[in-house]
């Protein structure tokens, strides 16, 4: 025969374990719905490419010599891929006004929705800063 307090003991064990357990499992799952990860531009045009949803994001390098602006807030440009050479150039259309920190050369992350198999609609364009920082050399300290 057990004692009463043992099975109280036990059942606050298996009480405080599926609390635990749905707790766990709720902020998994909130988690897994705010990650946000970016394909390579390379992968976007690769051949058979797929995403799970209808927007997505792409993160690369703005291309030298490809963005033209059509004098009102729509601007494309190309991006290239950090790492891997691209059968094909991917081209991006953005309607509105881009970041101060948007340049050629420059890393972007793109929000948006492809057009084609090598376009896609933008519909939010991050721009990246370089991690390179130098001293200005022109400080001169009295």
């Amino acid at each position: 025969m057990t004692p009463p307090h043992q099975k109280r003991r036990i059942g606050l064990v298996f009480l405080f374990g599926a609390i635990l357990v749905v707790g766990v499992v709720t902020l998994l799952s909130a988690l897994q719905d705010n990650t946000q990860f970016f394909y390579n531009p390379s992968d976007v045009v690769a051949e058979g490419f797929e995403t799970g949803s209808k927007t997505f994001r792409v993160g690369g390098l703005v291309e030298e010599g490809t963005v033209l602006k059509d004098g009102q807030l729509t601007t494309t440009f190309q991006i290239k891929d950090f790492e891997r050479e691209m059968r094909n150039p991917l081209t991006v259309s953005y309607t509105g006004v881009l970041p101060d920190l948007f340049r050629e050369g420059q890393g972007v992350v793109i929000t948006g929705f492809l057009t084609s198999e090598t376009s896609i609609e933008a519909t939010e364009v991050l721009a990246k800063h370089d991690e390179n920082y130098k001293p200005d050399i022109n400080y001169q300290s009295e």
